[in-house]
């Protein structure tokens, strides 16, 4: 077996040992994406990406140099290690490996690989994730709604997958599935920017679900002891969120094709039986999902291709995740919409949605979350793949959240809530907070959720780092002793100040 980073403390997978609140073998990791961290995409000479229109026309604004970590892994590495992580995770972009239709970048993939070998190099697992939002620019701004799509991710995963698997064993196949679908297909806010394009969002959640499943079993035939899953960003509306997993978990519960649709509309009623409808607005939001549903409805969505199913059954493994990843920030829909005109940090917010430094704190609620998302899949071992504080950074000036919550009460607050599952028997194995540093948030550098700062201002390519966060506190300095301290068996280290 080849080395991740650290020795295997746990002997049979879901029997550990107790040390402490945690069991051994837990990870406690940063999280990053390749787009938003390296830098070098989309200008004169460089690999272009799906984002490329948006940045020449201002739809958007550059992403520059982002934090420079293409040329300086190093950094990013050492302040993870120093913050007592045992994990990091990062994405092989597609765009710069392959920048061409014909031909892969050799020296691109070398450099990757290079970054996870520096990954074990300081005790830190390689969490590596296939694809983080972006694709080359050459395979078109709707890549996902293409017939060819999932072969064309096949065969990326074929491309990237042998050349890691020897240093890397947990993989992230496609982030946030459902935020893909949505944000580029529903809401706009991904290229190509379509708006209430229903029939689209279905086909390309189709596409994407299929495309894991492919990707998972690249990665099982390479690497056999693989930990394969993809995360979705929590969302109580079913079809956007558990709908998409139960799909995948179809075949291992043991559920015929023929059957499929009558059982998602029992794992619906399952999943909102958990959590109450509170409140109108929710109540319409999920009128709507199971409306336009693709599964487990009336049958309206009979054109959707169903690729998902026949990769689900194609598969040679019969459950295609081997752990349940989530991204955890607000799950509840309605409350990311709002009147036009509140307030937000900065001055008033003009759209009728919420700001990412708006997002309300609901440590409890991960609790909960976990709870839930154990039950409905007995057996499977969870990771929070992400988890994070936003606050505002516009014209030099940092901004306060309106709430008042600043990072080192967060991160105390959600890694307490992971204990609490954990106590609870949700067999959580690892945590890894969303983000080591300040980096391009899909299409601006004013939301900032980095443990670590940027002024963006001072230094060369990248900026300079901060021993801060955005708002001046010193969250490196909490989560590092939350991590020592729970090693250590101390809960002490969850109270807040």
């Amino acid at each position: 077996m080849a080395s991740t980073g650290r020795p295997e403390e746990t002997g049979e997978r879901g029997r550990p040992t107790e040390r402490g609140p945690l069991p051994d073998g837990f990870l406690f990791g940063v999280a990053t994406a390749g787009f938003q961290v390296e830098g070098g995409f989309n200008g004169p000479g460089q690999p272009a990406n799906n984002w490329l229109a948006w940045e020449q026309v201002g739809r958007v604004a550059p992403s520059g140099d982002a934090v420079d970590f293409w040329r300086r892994p190093e950094e990013a590495l050492d302040r993870a290690a120093a913050l007592g992580c045992d994990s990091f995770r990062f994405s092989v972009e597609w765009a710069r490996v392959q920048p061409e239709p014909t031909g892969i970048d050799q020296a691109a993939l070398d450099h990757y690989v290079a970054i996870a070998e520096a990954c074990v190099d300081r005790d830190l697992t390689p969490l590596v994730t296939l694809h983080h939002f972006t694709h080359p620019q050459w395979l078109g701004e709707d890549l996902w709604l293409r017939p060819d799509a999932v072969a064309r991710f096949e065969a990326w995963a074929r491309v990237v997958v042998p050349a890691l698997a020897p240093t890397v064993r947990h993989w992230v196949t496609l982030n946030e599935i459902n935020v893909m679908g949505l944000m580029t297909y529903l809401l706009g806010a991904f290229p190509p920017g379509r708006l209430a394009g229903i029939d689209d969002t279905a086909v390309a959640l189709d596409n994407l679900l299929a495309a894991h499943v492919r990707a998972y079993d690249v990665i099982h035939a390479e690497r056999p002891d693989a930990v394969v899953t993809t995360n979705n960003s929590c969302m109580t509306v079913y079809e956007y969120d558990r709908m998409l997993l139960d799909v995948l978990l179809s075949r291992s519960m043991g559920v015929e094709r023929r059957d499929l649709d009558g059982w998602i509309a029992e794992r619906r009623r399952g999943h909102y039986d958990m959590l109450p409808t509170p409140g109108m607005g929710e109540a319409l939001l999920r009128r709507v999902g199971r409306a336009v549903a693709p599964y487990g409805s009336s049958g309206r969505w009979g054109s959707v291709p169903r690729r998902a199913l026949d990769a689900v059954e194609a598969s040679p493994h019969e459950r295609t995740l081997d752990v349940l990843g989530v991204d955890y920030y607000d799950p509840q829909a309605s409350r990311h919409f709002r009147l036009p005109g509140h307030g937000t940090a900065g001055g008033r917010n003009p759209l009728p949605v919420r700001e990412l430094w708006d997002d309300p704190p609901d440590p409890a609620g991960l609790t909960r979350w976990l709870g839930i998302q154990a039950t409905l899949t007995p057996g499977l071992p969870l990771w929070v793949v992400e988890n994070g504080l936003c606050n505002r950074l516009r014209n030099g000036r940092s901004f306060g959240r309106l709430d008042g919550w600043d990072r080192p009460r967060y991160l105390r607050a959600n890694v307490a809530a992971v204990v609490d599952a954990v106590d609870a028997g949700v067999p959580v194995e690892g945590y890894w907070h969303w983000s080591l540093v300040d980096n391009y948030e899909w299409g601006s550098y004013e939301p900032r959720f980095g443990i670590h700062g940027v002024d963006r201002d001072r230094g060369g390519p990248g900026g300079t780092w901060l021993e801060t966060d955005a708002m001046g506190r010193d969250a490196a300095g909490t989560y590092r002793s939350v991590i020592a301290g729970l090693r250590a068996g101390d809960r002490s280290v969850l109270q807040q100040d």
